[in-house]
Order: structure tokens, then C-alpha cells, then sequence
């Protein structure tokens, strides 16, 4: 399925109709990225020009390999916070040339894991973080840049060292605020937040970098002590070589670059198909993306991959084929060649004004608020993960999110579901017990349980816990194992069902199997247990088992 050529793949089958559309798609989506990853750039602490390049050149690359017909490639609220820490880290000094390097490196690191993950066929890791954990992990990420843009939203200075500090640090620093710088940049939240909710299709971002560029010299605002970018340099981006020495200390911060840049692609990728389109194809978009860091990374561009919401004003605005993407980098190349004079005039409260408001949306209270009504204990995972952000870092904060993650995993393979099962009245139907169905009947003598997932050594000695308070409740002759849920059984889990079986037996109790799927029952076919169970004892269906228990028992 992923064998269609790797360069321009939308090329085939293309429509003329689609045309006027995508050019249209491109234009609009430039209007709402360009704006907002110079904003991003200055999140990650680089030059603001940096944000251009990083629209131009894999967005340019993304079209033209890429699978995703809609997908808007360039970075993101979460890649931007996740760089600027990894760049602090490798670059203290915060040096120009130094920080380029390591950019530079950064960039080629992380599309080269994306690459090798391709290669290895590792698409599936798109799903290695659970949703909660995300959803967590976001809202940190959230948190964590609005504390960050404060200060300059407010024209305050102050010295950053963590999380605590910093908010401490502003707190303090609140008599000194500049009212200009503040009042520019709360009009531009405003403006930002009324133009979304009131007029949706108007590109805000743009809308208000615009005017903020326009009042700067309208109303003197650099004498009011507003500060604006300063110069942008105009032309193409220079070529940087990477630090390669750097590559010992990025490679960490790279892997977790990678794995969220992926990871928000293919979402953003498969949350906007339209019917009868194909999905993204995992391992090319590691491929694709992957490309698009490492040549991005000698032209000065921060790490890169799918933002949502560009996407979905890529596709809202009329986006039929990854042309789209290649219009919105042709627009970023002649911002680069034609604007930057303007853009230097832009007021730097404007450009936090922009982060902060595209920076709540991933903060998502109605999202913690479905997972506390649906599954309380990955509520509390969510937590956890946003914690972790806010307290350790965003570096570190991955980390958190991957063990919370495979914690929940563990949690889950090691507490399946274990159901006891009583018969609908008057039928053959058995299903388990539930306050909804109290007239649902027991039979005496009877036990029937359903457990659910994969028998293996973590939790077979747990599954063992849990049923022998109910064989000493009930003191059945016979427990019947609906084993249809059960799709996998483990050596160590048949040993100890071979033992409890014979513990039973002598104890009064028989074991009976029903249900068995032909994977398991070629596994029980190997081992003693199937020589002391026979045939008489292992049946295709529960029913099948209440009818042999009933006969037994009325014959």
C-alpha cells in the first residue's frame, strides 16, 4: 500500500478543478502561519527570520514527498517550546553563531530519527502516547509558554531559571511593567480572540501584525518604551553548518522533537481526510517529515512537522492537494525577498500577544473534564503529565509522559477486565453482572467468568487472586472460563491454569473452557491441560457449557 512513487505522489490523478482551490488554500493558510511562527521563533529564542525560513523550506519539501493532502508543515506551539529548552541547554551563552550550529544540528538530528524511524517501519508509534497523557502533556506545554511570554507581553525584564522562579520573578516584577507595552499587547489579545470568535475566515494573526506594524510609528509607541523586533535581514537564509559536536548533548532533546513532531503530523494528517481520500501512510510521513528536517536544517529553519490548526485552515479554506503547501512556501519566500523591512517594525508585545492566545488552545479543560467522567485513574495520568511539564521541564517532561504512558499500559495488561457472567431469563444469553440487569440469574453450582485480554506471567498469579474469593463465596461444582476474550495465553499463565486446575479438581471444583479461539486452543492442545480437561470438558460457546451443566445435572 505505501509503494506509489515518493516524489509529487498527488501528482497522479490530479484535477485542473482542484487548481483555484489550493492557490486559494496556500494564500489563506500563509496569512495565519507566516504571522504565527514568527511568533514561534521567538519562543524557541531565535531570530525572528527563523520562522520564515521554517515556513518556506519544509513546507516546500513536505509537498513535494509527503502523503497528507491538507497537512501544513512548519512548527508548532509545542516543537517551539521544546527547541528553545533544548537550545538553552546546549547554548547558555545564548552566542549567535553557536545557537545557529546548534540549530542547525538539532534540525538534522531530528529528521534523521524521523528517517531511521521510517525505515525501521515504526509508523506505529504514532500511538505510543496515550490521549490523556497528550492532553496532560499539552496543557503543560501550555502553561509553560504563557508563564515564558509574560514578560514580554508586559515589557518586564526578568532573569529566567524554572518554572517557580520565573512566576515568582514576575509577580515581583509587576509594578514595573510598561503601560504601553501592555496595553498593546492586551488590545492585540483581544483583537485576536474577537476576530476567531466573531470572524473565523479573517486571518488574525495577520490582521494584527498588521496593525501593529502600522502603530508603531502612527503613535510613537517606540517613545512609550514598546519595543519592536529590530532589523530582519532580507534575502535567502544563509547556509549554517551543524555543531556536529553538540550531537552528543541534542540527540535526547532531538528523539522527543521527533516523536512529537510525528506524532502531532499524523494526527493533524488523519483528523482532516475528506471521505473516499486516502489516509496518510505512517512510515512515508516519517520518511517525508524526516526529509523535511534534514534539509531544512543547513538553511537556518527550527525542527518541523504538522500543525492542527494551520491544517485545518489549509483544508476550511479549499486545500484538495499538498499544492496547497507548496502555494504557502512560495508566499514565505516572498515575505522573505519583500517584507522583512516591515517586519521589523513589529511590536515584539504583538508577536507574544499571538503565542499566548494560540498557545491556550491547547489547554483543553473540557478534555480533562471527559476523561475524569469516562476513566478517573487516566484523568489523574493527564495530571501527572501536566505536572511534569510545569515542574521538570518540557525535555523532561516527555519522558514523564512516556512512562506515565507505559505505566497506564502495564496497568492495563496487569488488571484486565474479569467479569462474572449470569443468564438472561427464559434464554441462552450471558452476559455480566450489572445493576442494569438485576433480574439476570445465577445458577447454583455455576460459576461463569469472562476474563479479558492477553494470559500472560504479569498477571496470571492476579488473575488467580481475584477469582478465589468468589470460588469460596460460592463454592461452585463447576467454574466455565469464557475464554472468547482471550486472545493470547502465555506459557507461565497455562502453568499456573494447569495447576489451579488440578488444586480445584481435587478440591471438588472442575474447570471448563469455552470460546476458545483457534490460537489459544492450538497452545492448550500442547500441554497437559487439554489431557486433563479432554473434550468433554472444552465447548465452542458458554450456552454450549450450560446445556452439558444442565443436563448433568437434570439428565
Amino acid at each position: 500500500m505505501e509503494r506509489s512513487s515518493p516524489f509529487m505522489p498527488w501528482l497522479r490523478g490530479y484535477q485542473r478543478a482542484w487548481l483555484k482551490g489550493d492557490v486559494i488554500a496556500g494564500i489563506t493558510a500563509a496569512a495565519i502561519v507566516l504571522p504565527k511562527a514568527l511568533a514561534y521563533a521567538t519562543v524557541a529564542g531565535l531570530p525572528i527570520q527563523v520562522g520564515l525560513y521554517t515556513c518556506f523550506v519544509p513546507m516546500l519539501v513536505y509537498a513535494l514527498v509527503g502523503t497528507s493532502r491538507p497537512l501544513s508543515v512548519s512548527t508548532s506551539t509545542t516543537l517551539a517550546i521544546l527547541t528553545g529548552t533544548a537550545l538553552a541547554q546546549a547554548v547558555p551563552t545564548g552566542d549567535a553563531v553557536e545557537l545557529a550550529k546548534a540549530t542547525a544540528m538539532l534540525c538534522l538530528l531530528t529528521g534523521a530519527m524521523l528517517i531511521v524511524a521510517g525505515v525501521l517501519r515504526l509508523g506505529f508509534v504514532a500511538n505510543f502516547i496515550s490521549a490523556p497523557v497528550l492532553t496532560g502533556f499539552k496543557a503543560g506545554v501550555a502553561v509553560v509558554i504563557i508563564v515564558d511570554q509574560i514578560p514580554k507581553l508586559l515589557g518586564l525584564h526578568i532573569s529566567k531559571s524554572g518554572f517557580v522562579h520565573d512566576v515568582g520573578a514576575i509577580v515581583m516584577a509587576l509594578p514595573e511593567a510598561s503601560v504601553a507595552t501592555a496595553a498593546v499587547g492586551l488590545i492585540s489579545i483581544a483583537l485576536l480572540v474577537g476576530m476567531e470568535r466573531f470572524v473565523p475566515k479573517v486571518p488574525a494573526p495577520l490582521v494584527a501584525v498588521t496593525l501593529g506594524i502600522i502603530a508603531v510609528p502612527l503613535l510613537q509607541l517606540a517613545v512609550h518604551g514598546v519595543s519592536v523586533v529590530g532589523h530582519v535581514p532580507t534575502g535567502l537564509p544563509s547556509i549554517v553548518l551543524p555543531g556536529f559536536s553538540m550531537a552528543v548533548s541534542l540527540w535526547p532533546a532531538a528523539a522527543g522533537i521527533a516523536l512529537m513532531s510525528f506524532t502531532e503530523s499524523i494526527a493533524a494528517g488523519r483528523a482532516f481526510v475528506k471521505p473516499g481520500e486516502a489516509y496518510p501512510q505512517p512510515n512515508r510521513e516519517l520518511w517525508a517529515t524526516g526529509l523535511a528536517n534534514v534539509v531544512s536544517a543547513p538553511f537556518g529553519c527550527m525542527p518541523s512537522g504538522g500543525g492542527t490548526s494551520q491544517t485545518a485552515v489549509n483544508r476550511m479554506a479549499g486545500a484538495q492537494s499538498q499544492l496547497a503547501g507548496l502555494v504557502t512556501s512560495l508566499v514565505a519566500l516572498a515575505a522573505m525577498l519583500l517584507l522583512a523591512p516591515f517586519i521589523g517594525k513589529m511590536p515584539n508585545t504583538t508577536l507574544a500577544a499571538i503565542v499566548v492566545v494560540y498557545s491556550i488552545g491547547l489547554f483543553k479543560p473540557a478534555d480533562f473534564k471527559a476523561i475524569h467522567a469516562i476513566r478517573g485513574t487516566e484523568f489523574w495520568w493527564a495530571v501527572a503529565a501536566l505536572l511534569g511539564v510545569v515542574l521538570l521541564g518540557t525535555l523532561k517532561g516527555i519522558l514523564v509522559a512516556i512512562v506515565i504512558s507505559l505505566m497506564s499500559l502495564s496497568y492495563q495488561s496487569l488488571n484486565p477486565a474479569l467479569h462474572v457472567l449470569r443468564r438472561k431469563p427464559g434464554t441462552l444469553v450471558f452476559r455480566p453482572v450489572s445493576d442494569r440487569h438485576p433480574e439476570d440469574e445465577a445458577t447454583p453450582g455455576l460459576l461463569i467468568l469472562r476474563p479479558e485480554g492477553r494470559l500472560f506471567f504479569g498477571n496470571a498469579e492476579h488473575f488467580g487472586q481475584r477469582i478465589q474469593p468468589m470460588l469460596v463465596q460460592t463454592r461452585p461444582r463447576v467454574v466455565i472460563l469464557d475464554m472468547n476474550a482471550i486472545f493470547d495465553i502465555e506459557y507461565t499463565a497455562l502453568m499456573a491454569m494447569i495447576e489451579a486446575e488440578e488444586k480445584q479438581r481435587l478440591a471438588g471444583t472442575e474447570l471448563w473452557l469455552a470460546g476458545i479461539s483457534p490460537g489459544v486452543l492450538a497452545t492448550v492442545r500442547k500441554s497437559s491441560l487439554y489431557d486433563a480437561l479432554g473434550e468433554q470438558r472444552m465447548f465452542y460457546t458458554v450456552a454450549d457449557a450450560f446445556t452439558a451443566w444442565m443436563e448433568r445435572k437434570h439428565p
